[in-house]
């Protein structure tokens, strides 16, 4: 069958492509926590003691620090130079490391083979984008080869070192080619319809913005809730 080029072809856009990328991290999710819940749970179990132990010491080390009438320079410097609060904070930051950055490795050990095979698949697609009617070509509109899957998955790394300004790109009409897209000369296509972002995209566009906005005033509430905590227990309410 002969192939049309993919210059002629409509280009999927910036949200379309954010769209499918996002579905792919979500049906990788539960794969990413059974892998990671070991090490995220002990992290977690970890961060909670060094918490503690800051919250106990801090009541002391300030009533220590205001007794001697120190500047604040002074004030900051004893109370990170005290051996106790030093090791909690070095607990607290590994663990919040580990937390961070366990999901993050995990996705991108798993990100590999999932976008190269179905990339390179009858379906020219990973399950997001082929639910939001995307397909991956070459230039000249041909299915890929695996290596040029892996040539398109591995030129993706650029796109995320320069900080999503290579992302960004897409962004760019006519063609809406990331750098990653350019490196390989690879191209990301959309079925023959008027509407460039399809109904059930922005539907999951919005889910994950009022998902967002929940969870930010959720960790808002959590702050304000430890640190009143903390002053409480501070100042001996």
């Amino acid at each position: 069958m002969a192939t049309t080029p993919a210059e002629h072809s409509l280009h999927a856009g910036f949200w379309a492509r954010y769209a499918a990328w996002s579905l792919d991290a979500a049906l990788l999710l539960p794969l990413i926590a059974l892998l990671g819940t070991a090490r995220i749970s002990h992290a977690c179990a970890e961060a909670r003691n060094a918490l503690h132990v800051l919250a106990g010491e801090m009541p002391r080390l300030l009533g220590e620090v205001l007794g001697a009438q120190q500047a604040t320079a002074g004030m900051a410097t004893q109370l990170l130079n005290d051996p106790v609060m030093a090791s909690a904070i070095n607990r607290l930051d590994a663990s919040l490391g580990a937390i961070l950055f366990t999901p993050l490795l995990l996705y991108v050990v798993l990100a590999l083979p999932w976008a190269v095979l179905f990339e390179q698949s009858r379906w020219q697609a990973t399950p997001g984008m082929r639910a939001f009617g995307l397909r991956v070509t070459d230039a000249q509109g041909r299915r890929l080869k695996a290596g040029h899957a892996l040539q398109r998955h591995l030129a993706a790394g650029l796109s995320w070192l320069t900080l999503n300004i290579g992302h960004a790109m897409a962004l760019l009409p006519p063609q809406h080619l990331a750098m990653h897209d350019r490196v390989s000369d690879t191209r990301v296509l959309r079925r023959e319809q008027s509407n460039p972002l399809s109904g059930l995209a922005k539907a999951w566009l919005t889910a994950q913005a009022l998902v967002a906005v929940i969870a930010f005033g959720g960790l808002f509430l959590w702050l304000q809730a430890a640190m009143q905590a903390a002053m409480q227990q501070t100042l001996g309410f």
